[in-house]
């Protein structure tokens, strides 16, 4: 069964930056294409980045020029830098394969604000 554990959320002030990371376990991680996503309370969940086996990457117009998504397949882990951040940033960030075939994870909380 795979597993996905998401982490390095927190507060952060506008302008401010995290690195999000997620963990994947029991699964041969290099052969799928990852992505981020996010979900705010009451809303559809929305995929913001994501990256393919050989590092290619793809980011929501809204994050574009702020956010870089990255992989390492050696350590099964998917990270997410976030640079920039604005209030409507705000939310909980997930990871999954790119079409989201996965169990979901925790997430972890973001929150950007003065």
């Amino acid at each position: 069964q795979v597993q996905l554990v998401e982490s390095g959320g927190g507060l952060v002030q506008p302008g401010g930056s995290l690195r999000l990371s997620c963990a994947v376990s029991g699964s041969i991680f290099s052969i799928y294409h990852m992505a981020w996503y996010r979900q705010g309370s009451g809303k559809q969940r929305e995929r913001v980045a994501s990256i393919t086996r050989g590092g290619g990457s793809d980011y929501t117009e809204s994050v574009k020029g702020r956010f870089t998504i990255s992989r390492d397949n050696a350590k099964n882990m998917v990270y997410l830098q976030m640079n920039s951040l604005k209030p409507e940033d705000t939310t909980v960030y997930y990871c999954n394969t790119e079409i989201g075939i996965w169990t979901w994870g925790q997430g972890t909380q973001v929150t950007v604000s003065s």
